[in-house]
């Protein structure tokens, strides 16, 4: 369960590290290609943007170093939340596919961070 753990917490964090690159350093290309990036400010989409970059270093490196390795859970349990106000934003703005995206990817961060809390912790 650990490699299976350890596969998917890579995937997602490859997943959020792209995602808030996007928002965070190329706003301006991210605006015209997600309608809803639009509806945040620029200094709104920079931060969702870090936090996004963070919960990905946070879902490797406290696991994958030692150091403080309960991080790797509480990453994933802040990612799932994230994502679960994603959600709600996309409800308000009848935004179906993205929903659908954040919602997929809130799931999968809750499972990763059960996986790590009571399945296969560090």
């Amino acid at each position: 369960m650990n490699v299976a753990l350890w596969i998917v917490q890579v995937l997602l964090a490859l997943c959020f590290f792209g995602a808030g690159y996007d928002q965070a350093v190329l706003y301006d290309d991210a605006r015209r290609r997600m309608a809803w990036v639009g509806a945040l400010t620029r200094d709104q989409a920079i931060v969702l943007g870090v936090l996004e970059i963070l919960g990905a270093v946070g879902l490797i490196l406290p696991a994958a170093t030692g150091v403080l390795p309960w991080l790797t859970a509480v990453a994933a349990v802040a990612l799932a939340l994230l994502m679960a106000l994603a959600a709600s934003f996309h409800i308000r703005r009848h935004e179906i596919p993205q929903l659908a995206f954040s919602g997929f990817f809130g799931i999968v961060a809750a499972l990763v961070a059960i996986g790590r809390i009571f399945v296969s912790p560090f």
